[in-house]
């Protein structure tokens, strides 16, 4: 007996003698093709990219992974508990290894025939994810189990499960429990119930088949395995237990929760980032902070949304959107499917009309509601004929709609649902700090989801009279003043390449002769324009106009210029006015302010257009000054990055992102044309405010805008461009496919309105404050038939405004008048 003891014992000890050897030649084996832990410590995530307002909030998210990095102390003590509950209840004890789990895990296999409870702890798990791939090999369980008990000697207990939970996958590209959630939640981690961090807790098992949205039942069973895991653990008592256990589940895909609606700045951004930082700017946890006023954006949506609206209105109704039987006993349930292919747009919710009579209609919405709509609250709805004409006024509901139809409803300030109708016109809404040149609201058309196409940048449209202002800068450099007399009177040009000739006319189809330049400006007169474009040169005109950012090329070389006929974006005609608003100088418009890394950063910056009047840069270069440097043009000062890539197992090294600091000093913008010049083509469309095609605008009760309307043939496109010294905003509308908007859809009647309501919101607060006239401008009493300085006795003389040494000659004295008026008397102020 005592030999057969003696014999097991020395066999168990050569047993341990041998399993240690073979472990230890199995890690000597192994171990040069471990990877080193220390990296762990400096690990940078996958995070995608987010773009936000200058106001930081957020504008969009763009990337494969959704991931929110969150630190162990951000992290509430309940979703700990819980993964460590359905993960590894002997994380903070076992060192990596947990024998006593792996154990349970055998055992169950062998009694149960099924793998119920995993044998990996939370370390190897870490391990696998950040190292090591999903292969199920002895080779890779090994190697696991190896790297565990080296990560354990390098890292806290708490760093390892702060990395462990923001690495983990837990499905619907959700990363990380930051990401998981806001995707199932649509909350942060802290604003969890006991119920909804067990859910997540029960997700690494298997989160794209068992997940609360892709399979319910299935996701609850394991959430409340994890509610009875803590529950044996002591982590909860019994009442919470049962509480976390009675809760519904209300688990829905959440997308990025834009704070603001921007989408086509963020897909601006998303191209120019990819640009400057490559592949990896989805990858790198990059922010990029725009120009963007959260305020001004949201009422810029908001205008161009009510003005089309108001637009598709006045031309009446189309009809439904679409038209469905009705099932007989049909419920909610049915109703909101036949709803589902149907999203709401802009505000618009699509409805289904199940009822009409007794002057009202019954319209179950898309978000659930049941609302009545009276003939009040869909009155505009005359059938649509053409966009110059509609059908009769409607007497009864069933002359709109009847059951079955599917319409579009709005929800009104004064808290009533009202017809509505997804337009077919669209717009483009751009405004920026002309001194600056930064874009503080941009909207390129009505429904990014519907149409991506940016029609601020992207549509090249004819901006019509609009573009008159630069045909009258051009002439006032040349010479006229804004009291020149132009004959408004009927021109013909032979065109030899249509042989036929060109005949063009002022819109009220009529003639007013001679015509001071100042009216023509204010009433907008297009034979006025044609004879200055005609008397400074066309060719001359192209070079001068290229000042304000426009290219030659893109300038028709002949007298259609003079009525807008070129192909310019919005931004450009922005940029234009720009010069006029700060006083002469060209600016860059952007959109980007900053770029910062994930570590915050910053490694990219863009430098405003700096307006100096009277600063002079100074240049040093090897130890040579030169008296004074050009001004730099209005370009993006970027700062030059060398951007890795991520690696193969998806971490992020960002040491070998270069940045290069640039160079101190300011980006100074051009003067494009002189101060005089832009304050007398200002003070010009001040007037069309006042008094011109442009007067609604002073509904704002504001005396220091300036601007002017466009309209192009057939009413194919309508602008309105205006500004003052802290905004230049300009907007457009028309549709794609170059149709007529109708006859009376005029810019000041289908774009201004659009500018009104954004620009009511966008200088709300700031102080009315006029332009201050430059030096070099003089005040003179004109005779306003004439043009010419008034006699000192000339009754109906009025005030003009001239560049010095500029003034037209005087008017000759009438016959008979007073030979004593003193001659010395000067007729003009100087400034």
């Amino acid at each position: 007996m005592k030999k057969l003891f003696r014999r097991t014992i020395l066999f168990l000890l050569i047993s341990s003698l041998l399993g240690v050897a073979v472990i230890g030649i199995t890690y000597l084996v192994l171990e040069p093709d471990l990877p080193d832990v220390e990296t762990l410590r400096d690990v940078q995530l996958q995070v995608p990219l987010r773009v936000l307002s200058e106001d930081g909030k957020l504008i969009g998210i763009f990337g494969e992974k959704r991931r929110i990095p969150v630190t162990i102390q951000e992290i509430p003590e309940a979703l700990k508990l819980a993964f460590l509950a359905g993960e590894d209840a002997r994380f903070y004890e076992h060192p990596g290894i947990d024998y006593q789990g792996i154990t349970r895990a055998v055992l169950s296999l062998l009694t149960t025939g099924e793998k119920t409870i995993g044998g990996s702890t939370i370390t190897q798990q870490l391990a696998r994810n950040f190292f090591l791939t999903s292969e199920k090999t002895w080779t890779r369980k090994i190697k696991e189990a190896f790297l565990a008990l080296k990560i354990e000697r390098e890292l806290e207990k708490d760093e390892i499960l702060e990395l462990y939970l923001n690495k983990i996958f837990l499905g619907y590209r959700a990363y990380g429990v930051g990401a998981a959630a806001e995707v199932y939640y649509g909350k942060s981690t802290d604003q969890l119930s006991l119920a909804q961090a067990a859910m997540i807790a029960a997700l690494p098992k298997a989160p794209s088949r068992i997940n609360p949205i892709t399979s319910p039942e299935r996701a609850l069973e394991r959430r409340n395995y994890v509610l009875n895991r803590m529950l044996e653990l002591d982590y909860i008592d019994e009442g919470q237990f049962s509480a976390a256990i009675d809760e519904l589940d209300r688990a829905y895909y959440h997308g990025a929760i834009a704070e603001i609606s921007a989408p086509y700045v963020a897909e601006m951004v998303r191209v120019e980032a990819l640009e400057i930082l490559g592949q990896e700017a989805y990858t790198g946890g990059f922010i990029v902070t725009t120009t963007i006023d959260s305020r001004l954006q949201t009422a810029a949506n908001l205008a161009v949304s009510n003005g089309l609206e108001e637009y598709d209105q006045r031309h009446g109704f189309r009809g439904p959107e679409a038209h469905v039987d009705l099932p007989e006993n049909a419920t909610t349930s049915d109703w909101a499917e036949i709803l589902l292919p149907h999203r709401p747009v802009s505000g618009l919710e699509p409805g289904l009309v199940i009822e009409t009579g007794g002057g009202l209609a019954l319209v179950y919405l898309r978000n659930g509601q049941t609302q009545a709509l009276s003939l009040e609250d869909m009155k505009w709805a005359a059938p649509f004929i053409s966009r110059d004409r509609t059908g009769k006024e409607p007497k009864t509901t069933e002359d709109i709609m009847v059951p079955g139809d599917i319409i579009r409803a709005r929800l009104h300030n004064d808290g009533r649902w009202k017809l509505g109708q997804l337009p077919e016109v669209e717009a483009a809404l751009i405004s920026l700090d002309p001194r600056s040149g930064n874009i503080k609201a941009l909207v390129g058309g009505y429904d990014f989801a519907r149409s991506k196409f940016n029609r601020v940048t992207q549509s090249r449209r004819q901006p019509g009279s609009s573009f008159k202002p630069l045909i009258y800068s051009a002439a006032l450099e040349k010479g006229f003043s804004v009291a020149s007399l132009v004959n408004d009177a009927p021109i013909v040009f032979e065109d030899s390449e249509l042989e036929r000739s060109w005949k063009p006319q002022n819109f009220s189809e009529k003639f007013y002769g001679p015509t001071r330049l100042r009216e023509a400006m204010v009433n907008s007169r297009n034979l006025v324009s044609i004879r200055l474009l005609r008397d400074i040169g066309v060719e001359y005109a192209r070079d001068y106009i290229e000042r304000f950012g426009i290219e030659r090329d893109e300038l028709p070389a002949n007298l259609s210029m003079a009525l807008g006929s070129a192909s310019l974006t919005p931004l450009s005609m922005a940029r234009a006015y720009a010069v006029f608003a700060n006083g002469g100088y060209l600016v860059a418009p952007q959109y980007i302010r900053s770029i910062t890394d994930a570590s915050g950063r910053e490694i990219y910056r863009t430098l405003p257009s700096t307006i100096c009047d009277d600063c002079e840069l100074e240049a040093v270069i090897a130890g040579d000054s030169e008296p004074e440097a050009e001004r730099m043009k209005p370009e993006l000062r970027k700062l030059e990055i060398s951007s890795g890539t991520p690696d193969d197992d998806g971490i992020v090294d960002r040491s070998r992102i270069q940045v290069q600091q640039p160079a101190p000093g300011d980006n100074f913008a051009e003067q494009a044309i002189s101060p005089q010049n832009a304050y007398l083509v200002r003070s010009m469309m001040m007037d069309v405010v006042r008094r011109g095609t442009g007067v609604r605008a002073m509904e704002l009760g504001r005396s220091d805008l300036a601007g002017k309307t466009g309209t192009t043939n057939e009413q194919r496109d309508a602008w309105f461009s205006g500004y003052n010294d802290y905004l230049v905003t300009s907007v457009w509308v028309g549709f794609d496919n170059h149709e007529p908007l109708g006859r009376r859809e005029l810019g000041g009647r289908a774009a201004l309105p659009v500018w009104i309501e954004y620009m009511a919101v966008a200088l709300a607060g700031l102080e009315d404050r006029p332009p201050l006239v430059p030096d070099g401008l003089a005040q003179a009493r004109i005779d306003p038939e004439t043009g010419l300085l008034a006699a000192l006795d000339n009754p109906d003389a009025i005030m003009e405004i001239f560049q010095v040494g500029r003034l037209p000659p005087m008017q000759e004295t009438n016959q008979g008048g007073d030979q004593d008026v003193p001659s010395e008397e000067d007729p003009y102020e100087s400034y």
